[in-house]
């Protein structure tokens, strides 16, 4: 395949490849140069950043997938907002201009993205992805020789996953047409489009045999609890079970198992399991029989990858939030770290290069957004390919985090991280703030946290708990909450507010919790089932009323997820009601600030006029007299996204917070 031009046709209009320096200027650095540094009014003591300039720290790459290379080596194609909207752009292998292929190819609507990876055609003459760009997610196809963007379904349903057949002819995916995820496959460039399942249980992320002449997928019992790695004939027929999986819940429909991948010599499978307690990588024969692990270690591993030749394997391992990249003989051996971090750090999104000398991934830091690496198997040499931030030295004015550890009150050990003003002054006293994560199952690693920056901007020590029911300890660990949502786990957060009011620089007496989604939950819950422990509390997107949040609940997931860690519903609805802090409202002391978004959705989904989950809890509060704020934000879902609102969003917190945190009244300063 040639060299992209610098030039493409797209929609009739003509885009220049943007240089690499000239981009950034146009896109990032302008928006940062353009801000001035300002002292934040009120910050407690401390010089902080202005919420804009925090805001402004964001990666060029976009999407959730990996960057991917083109087949013959010398192009990375990948999504990013550089223009504002998502678009699809490429760059040189080796570093150099990005180039534009096409605009909008992500939102249209509230909360609707494009969302499956870019994917090179294996003859090099198309880019796969999925857009929603005209309302419901479609496949589209970009025109490598003349710049045509195609869309080449018209199904108007959700697509799972996007995979080319080796001889380029077809891409096969999973989509919900139906009303469940079955394996489809769409004919390149013609578009005949063929349904090749209709099992009533979830069919997901399939992938192809090497010779084209089969499909390997995953198929989800009803709790989403137990999988089965299925063969299928490409032209369709029997399907046959490969291996049974039992144990491993998949919150997200089938996204934590995600692809069972084919050797590119057809004989192996690749998977990821739970057996051992960790999620780690197996392999089996493709004949079936007893699988081997890969590189067994008591980490989590994700994002496996075969090498094109077959003699490697790739992984991300996940040592306590931080991330590197590992390769290991196919047949097994020792283990190479190929790229780590240099302290903290999070790798992430590897893809191999076509000639299996290079293995492409992405790296970000507690201080810096992602950017696009490659690093060479042989000697580990690693280039960076992206900048995304470039002048205004904001990497040394950020908050760098301490990780630490303490002990819960029955004993479990508690990974944090700690965040605090990077000047304290002799007899500074800072106000504490716990910042919880959603999930339950999820984790805080190595990341950059923009809220977490303002607030220890404004004069706020924040610790950041992976608290029991989080994810890259273990499954032993990640089920510890199981049936005690609020409870067991708010015993990890006690003893995190325990551990803050021993430091010397914080002020014991003033406590305030903040989390969203699962995180506004433990917030909810922190207020109600430990009265007076916190003197100010915002939960955001949180949910009061497990049995209301089951009933009436917009997706299937979130019901999966109640089932599986609360129980069967309605059989387990005591156990629901004793997780839910609206019943125990009466207990509450701490003023609490309620916050969501108003409910809109994507034009082809119904949104909620208000949605009832926040809300809810504002009037059990409300009957009872006590003291708490509510706000919906508008042109959001349950959850606030956009930049706007988001930047509004953390003055109300700041205002709030220093009322009752810092005894100060007054909105806060931009």
């Amino acid at each position: 395949m040639k060299c992209l031009k610098p030039y493409h046709q797209t929609k009739g209009r003509n885009f220049p490849a943007v240089g690499f320096k000239s981009c950034i200027l146009s896109g990032i650095l302008v928006l940062l140069l353009a801000i001035p540094f300002a002292l934040s009014a009120d910050g407690g003591g401390d010089e902080g950043l202005d919420l804009n300039k925090i805001l402004a720290v964001s990666s060029i790459l976009g999407g959730r997938d990996a960057p991917q290379w083109s087949p013959d080596g010398s192009q990375i194609c990948f999504l990013s907002g550089m223009r504002g909207g998502l678009g699809l752009w490429s760059m040189e292998a080796d570093g150099g201009p990005m180039m534009l292929l096409t605009e909008d190819v992500g939102l249209n609507g509230v909360g609707s993205v494009a969302s499956q990876r870019p994917s090179w055609s294996p003859t090099g003459e198309w880019i796969a992805y999925v857009s929603s760009k005209e309302g419901a997610p479609e496949i589209w196809l970009w025109s490598v020789k003349d710049g045509r963007d195609i869309q080449l379904t018209n199904l108007g349903a959700r697509v799972n996953a996007l995979n080319w057949s080796p001889d380029g002819k077809w891409l096969v995916f999973s989509g919900d047409r139906y009303g469940n995820y079955d394996v489809w496959k769409v004919s390149v460039p013609g578009g005949e489009v063929v349904r090749l399942t209709t099992d009533s249980r979830l069919e997901v992320f399939p992938s192809w045999t090497p010779d084209s002449k089969s499909i390997i997928y995953a198929r989800m019992d009803d709790t989403w609890v137990d999988h089965e790695i299925i063969e299928l004939p490409a032209e369709g027929g029997s399907p046959r079970v490969i291996l049974v999986e039992k144990d491993f819940f998949d919150y997200r429909g089938g996204t934590a198992f995600g692809y069972a991948r084919v050797s590119p010599d057809g004989k192996w499978i690749l998977f990821r399991s739970s057996r051992s307690g960790w999620l780690n990588y197996w392999v089996v024969s493709r004949q079936g029989g007893q699988p081997r692990p890969v590189a067994a270690e008591d980490f989590e591993q994700s994002e496996a990858l075969w090498s094109p030749d077959g003699k490697w394997i790739a992984f991300i391992s996940n040592h306590d939030g931080t991330q590197d990249l590992r390769i290991v003989p196919a047949t097994g051996g020792r283990v190479r770290v190929l790229a780590a971090p240099s302290g903290m750090g999070v790798i992430s999104k590897p893809a191999w290069s076509p000639d299996s000398t290079a293995v492409s991934f992405t790296m970000e830091t507690p201080t810096t957004p992602a950017d696009l690496y490659t690093v060479a198997r042989e000697d580990g040499n690693v280039r960076r390919l992206t900048h995304s931030l470039m002048g205004g030295n904001i990497e040394n004015q950020l908050a760098t985090p301490e990780k630490i550890h303490y002990r819960s009150e029955d004993g479990l050990t508690i990974s944090a991280y700690l965040y605090k003003p990077k000047k304290i002054r002799p007899g500074d006293k800072f106000p504490g703030v716990m910042y919880i994560h959603g999930g339950p199952t999820s984790q805080f690693k190595d990341t950059y946290q923009s809220k977490v920056q303002y607030f220890v901007s404004r004069g706020y020590v924040c610790l950041l708990p992976n608290i029991r029911g989080s994810s890259g300890y273990g499954t032993t660990f990640a089920d510890a909450n199981n049936r005690c949502w609020g409870h067991c786990d708010l015993k990890d957060v006690l003893a995190g507010v325990e551990h803050l009011k021993s430091l010397p620089y914080i002020n014991s007496d003033k406590m305030g919790i903040t989390g969203t989604s699962y995180g506004g939950i433990m917030t909810m819950a922190a207020v109600t089932f430990a009265p007076g422990v916190f003197q100010a509390a915002v939960s955001c997107s949180g949910y009061a009323d497990m049995n209301s949040f089951f009933t009436t609940v917009p997706e299937l997931q979130h019901m999966k997820l109640l089932e599986y860690e609360l129980g069967p519903w309605p059989e387990s609805e005591e156990t629901y009601r004793k997780c839910s802090p609206i019943f125990f409202a009466d207990q509450v002391t701490t003023p609490i600030f309620i916050i969501h978004g108003e409910g809109a959705q994507v034009v082809w989904r119904p949104g909620q006029a208000l949605p009832r989950e926040g809300l809810q809890f504002a009037r059990a509060l409300d009957q009872h007299y006590k003291i708490f704020r509510y706000k919906a934000y508008q042109g959001e879902t349950y959850y606030v996204y956009s930049r706007a609102n988001t930047h509004q969003m953390l003055l109300d917190i700041d205002e709030f917070f220093g009322q009752f945190l810092k005894d100060k009244g007054g909105p806060a300063k931009n």
